[in-house]
């Protein structure tokens, strides 16, 4: 997945920018009490344990259901 693609789909679930500061941008959601960091490089492909570090983080993946 690429970092591109990520921040579609955070933001297609609820989240948007709360704040930004060079590459790294931080979402958030109304009821969502956690920001989300992301360190934002466009076109480049996630690492695969940092992508489901930030899934995770944002209740889009796991929870063993």
């Amino acid at each position: 997945m690429k970092f591109s693609e990520l921040v579609r789909l955070l933001e297609h679930n609820g989240f948007e920018v709360v704040k930004e500061k060079g590459s790294i941008r931080y979402y958030g959601k109304d009821g969502w009490d956690k920001l989300i960091r992301v360190d934002y490089h466009g076109a480049k492909e996630i690492p695969t344990g940092t992508c489901n570090a930030i899934l995770k983080a944002a209740g889009l993946k796991g929870g063993g259901t």
